[in-house]
Order: structure tokens, then sequence, then C-alpha cells
């Protein structure tokens, strides 16, 4: 995603001109959540590389009601997504999840974070390097450090990783929604080189993983 530096995976998708800032100007109309339902919601806020494929992974959880990509983990106000993708914020490309914990926990959804990226990558995930493609949890609540720490400790015991797991699990301050073009990225361009060749893989690979989690409309 980062527009001034990118590892390119192999020729063919350096010549695509792969980039997650190849943005357009198509809208994404949000629905309105019904009144009655937003009173139960709780509220995650992730930060796994690029917003893209992470907006579109928990997009197709169960449970979960609406997924707005944008900024977390820093103090400037009202970044843009040029001063973030240029470094000059330590804001960090997220998403913030509305879910129904009657319907899935704030457990599972840790866990299906850390299931969806590579955690053991420093200021990077993929060909997207910097700061802002963090691995980070923004808890909003003692209840919710505790969790991603449990979470984050079962799976370090496990040796599932051949390296340390350097997800920060920092106090939420702030979120600031990205723009309008941003959301819902994924399903608005499914052929765009970088969701094609990146992120699809990405959110396949999940959904292969969590298929009973996932939304009736996302299930073969």
């Amino acid at each position: 995603m980062n527009y001034l530096i990118k590892t390119p995976l192999i020729v063919f998708v350096l010549a695509a001109v792969v980039s997650c800032a190849s943005g357009g100007d198509v809208k994404h109309d949000r629905q309105p959540i019904d009144p009655a339902l937003a009173a139960k919601l709780d509220t995650a806020i992730f930060a796994s590389g690029c917003f893209w494929c992470t907006e579109a992974v928990f997009e197709r959880v169960k449970g979960v009601e609406d997924v707005v990509s944008g900024y977390s983990g820093g103090t400037k106000t009202n970044p843009t997504y040029e001063e973030v993708g240029e470094g000059r914020t330590d804001y960090a490309e997220s998403v913030r999840v509305l879910f129904n914990p009657d319907v899935v926990t704030y457990e599972e959804l840790v866990e299906m974070f850390f299931a969806s990226h590579d955690p053991t990558q420093l200021n990077r995930q993929g060909p997207d390097i910097g700061k802002q493609y963090r691995s980070a949890i923004f808890y909003r609540t003692a209840s919710q450090r505790e969790i991603a720490k449990k979470v984050m400790a079962k799976l370090e015991s496990s040796r599932k990783y051949d390296k340390p797991i350097v997800t920060e699990v920092t106090k939420f301050t702030s979120f600031y929604e990205a723009e309008d073009y941003h959301q819902n990225y994924y399903e608005l361009h499914p052929n765009q080189p970088y969701v094609a060749s990146v992120s699809r893989p990405k959110v396949e690979k999940f959904m292969k993983e969590y298929k009973n989690k996932l939304k009736d409309k996302y299930k073969d």
C-alpha cells in the first residue's frame, strides 16, 4: 500500500503497478444499523497492514455488523492518507469493527486478527513497508487488553511462529475514518492489481480456515 516504498513480489506485479494507494472515486454507501441492534454492539480496533484486506476479512465474519477503514495510533487531528502513507504521522492503517458479542466474541475476533496476517513482521506486512503497516491491537477496555494479551501468549507458547510476535497491544486513543474511496475497496475493485495479487489470497485463506464463522452469503 505504500506508494513511496514498494517491495515487488515478482516482476509482473511491479509492472502491473500493484499499489494499495491506487484509489478511485467510487463511493461506498454505508447501510444504517437498526438502533435496537446498535445498542448491543461492541467495538474492536485492529491494524494488520493494508486496510483494504483487513476490512474485507472482518466484513465476512458472522456477527460483524460494520467495518470501517481508518487510522489509529497517532496524535494528529484528521490525518490524511497521504500524510499517513508518507510516514509523517504515527498512525497505522486500521479498521473499526462493530460486532454483536452474542454472535462473535472479542476473543474470537482477536484470534481471527492473528490468523489473517503475519504478526511477526515488524513495521510491514508483505510488500507494504512502514510503521503505518504495523501489527497492532488498540484495546478500549481493560478486558480487551487482557483478552488480547491472553491470545497472544497462547500463540507464543504454541510455537506456531518461528519468530517472535511483534504485535503492539496499545490503549485506544482515537480513530479517524479513511477517505471514502478506501471504504469497501476490496469489494468495489476486485480486479485492481494489488487486490487481485496480494489481498485476495489472504482473504481466501482466511475464509477457508474460518468457514464456519462466515456470514451465509460468503459460504460456498
